[in-house]
C-alpha cells in the first residue's frame, strides 16, 4: 500500500504503465517501419546536434513518437542546461 503511495509521490511510474508505455511504442514504430537501429541512430544524432549549440542533460533526452489516425508525430524532449556561446557562421 505505501510503495503505491511512494511511487505517486515521488512520480515514479508502475512496472506495469512502463510495460504498457514500451508495448504502445513498439506497436507505433512497427506501423511506421522504423526499425531499432534507425531509431538509435537518430537519437544519437539528435543529441549530437543539440548538444552543438546547447549544454544539455543527455540522460534525460527523450525521443518519442505521437500518432494519430492521419500522421505520426516525432516529439523530443531534453532539459536545457545553458546555452553555448560561440559565434556560428551565417547561413
Amino acid at each position: 500500500m505505501f510503495d503505491n503511495f511512494f511511487r505517486k509521490v515521488l512520480g515514479k511510474p508502475d512496472s506495469k504503465d512502463v510495460a504498457k508505455k514500451r508495448l504502445k511504442f513498439a506497436l507505433i514504430y512497427d506501423k511506421l517501419e522504423v526499425s531499432d537501429d534507425v531509431l538509435t541512430c537518430l537519437h544519437r544524432d539528435m543529441v549530437e546536434v543539440i548538444s552543438r549549440y546547447f549544454e544539455i542533460d543527455k540522460d534525460a533526452f527523450k525521443m518519442d513518437i505521437h500518432h494519430s489516425e492521419d500522421l505520426s508525430a516525432l516529439v523530443v524532449n531534453t532539459p536545457i542546461i545553458k546555452a553555448k556561446r560561440k559565434k556560428y557562421p551565417a547561413v
